[in-house]
This record gives structure tokens, sequence and C-alpha cells, in this order.
């Protein structure tokens, strides 16, 4: 298993992304802590220096496993299952703006809380028909250029769609794609999952990505979550991508992520042997 950082390319309102600011300062301060690879936040690939950003990485000796798209959603309020069509359909042509980024990036695109949820007024099978839609485009323009599209299930309290491993298998078989899989987040499956390790094992090679945070959403080892029988079990159903810290930065980036970093590489190492 291999490890990465969030970095953010552009100002966010969304907390548990530990680098934010100067992106050059926040690579070299990842390298020196001793991940292997970045995970990107970015709100529209248009407006960045794409070219830039992956050379400053690759340059690092750093990979880039997955990129991320929530900021679409939390800055500007797109989603898939927004009832007004104009929103939807923008929510598809940024995340579709993703994929050639991930190709060139050699990464996964995540779809967190672009997908949505339902609106006041909103019936929920046309939320879920619309989000089934948005998904499968998406999906079908991925896979022409060999990019993983990978969704998060997120607790209820941020959304209504998708919130648990059950309810995103079953969304897979219907969505129909191979491509497509899932990031599970130990934040999240300690909310929604009766056992995180059941889980894990439920979802198998459907795993694409990994995120850890602790209970609290701090950096593991802070709160409550057991993650010597999460990586074991990950570790059983042979997982051997990415983990990557998407916790908050208390008290400050580099010691939360240096604290999260070197809590899980004991565990694995134990693990490992």
């Amino acid at each position: 298993m291999k490890f990465s950082a969030c970095i953010s390319t552009s100002p966010a309102k969304f907390e548990a992304v530990p680098f934010k600011g100067d992106f050059a300062e926040n690579v070299l301060a990842v390298k020196n802590l001793g991940f292997d690879g970045i995970e990107l936040a970015v709100r529209d690939p248009a407006k960045i220096d794409q070219d830039m950003v992956i050379r400053t990485i690759f340059d690092a000796g750093l990979e880039i496993p997955a990129i991320g798209t929530g900021q679409a959603w939390g800055e500007e309020g797109l989603s898939f299952t927004d009832p007004d069509p104009s929103i939807r359909a923008a929510a598809i042509e940024r995340l579709c703006s993703h994929i050639p980024f991930a190709k060139k990036a050699k990464a996964m695109v995540i779809i967190g809380l672009l997908r949505g949820k339902v609106k006041p007024n909103v019936d929920k099978n046309d939320a879920w028909t619309w989000m089934l839609e948005a998904f499968r485009h998406s999906c079908d323009e991925a896979s022409k250029y060999g990019v993983k599209i990978v969704f998060e299930p997120i607790n209820r309290y941020e959304t209504s769609l998708l919130n648990n491993v059950t309810e995103g298998l079953a969304f897979i078989d219907k969505v129909g794609s191979g491509n497509l899989g899932m990031l599970l987040d130990t934040f999240h499956m300690n909310i929604e999952e009766p056992s995180i390790e059941d889980s894990i094992r439920l979802a198998g090679d459907r795993i694409f990505h990994i995120h850890y945070a602790d209970s609290n959403r701090l950096y593991p080892g802070a709160g409550h979550i057991d993650f010597l029988s999460i990586v074991r079990t990950l570790s059983s159903v042979e997982y051997h991508g990415y983990l990557s810290g998407e916790h908050r930065p208390d008290p400050e980036p580099v010691k939360a992520s240096r604290e999260g970093l070197a809590y899980m590489r004991r565990i694995v190492r134990e693990i490992e042997g």
C-alpha cells in the first residue's frame, strides 16, 4: 500500500484538505514528509496550468493517484441532481473536463458531493435517474481515455444519495461500467457501516481508493477508529492501492499529516512484517 496527501490547487471552503496555499511549497512539504503521492483537489481543470501541476509533482518523485472534483459542488453548487437541467449539464461537463487531465496525470477521477443530494421538492426517483444518467455518461467518456471513475459513499448528514457500501455496489451494477469503483472513507464508514471490516470484505475488488481520517476527522490516532483492523482487512482483500489522508489540518497541516502518516505506516509495517 502507498500513501498520499491531499493538496488543493485553489482556495477552498472544505476543511478536510490538509494542504492549501502555495502549490510548489505544499508539494515539497508532502515529499519531505515521506508520502508516495499527492491526491489533487481541483475546482476547474481549465483554470490551472495542468502541465505545470503534473510536472511539479512528477519531478518531486511523487505520483497522482486521484483527482477530487468536490469543489465544483462546494464552491459553485454544481451537481448531477440539481432540478435545473442547465446546472446538471454543467456538472457533467465539469466532471468530464477532468478526464483528459486525469489521463495525463495517470490518475482516477473522484465523484464525491458533485453527485449532489435530493433537494427540497425533488422526487427521489428523479434525482436517482439524473445521477445514474450522469454517471453513465461520465464513465463512457472516461473509458475513451482509459481513466477510472471512483465514487465515495458519504454519510447521511452530507447527502441523501449513496451513503454506504451496499448501496454503492448496487449502484455500480446499475451503471454497468467496468471502470467504475468505490472510494472508501474511514470517517464516513465509521458513521454508516455497521462493520467497517465486513463492508470492506463486501466491496472487495470494487475498492479503487481509500481516504483515511479518524472518527473526529482528525488524523489517525486522534480518535477511536481501529485502523489496525481496517488495514488488516484491506490486506486480506488484496487491496494494493493508495491510502490518502483526507483529514482536518489541526493543529497545523504538516504536523497533522506527519502524525497521520507515521501512525498508518506503523500499522502497515506491523501487518506486512
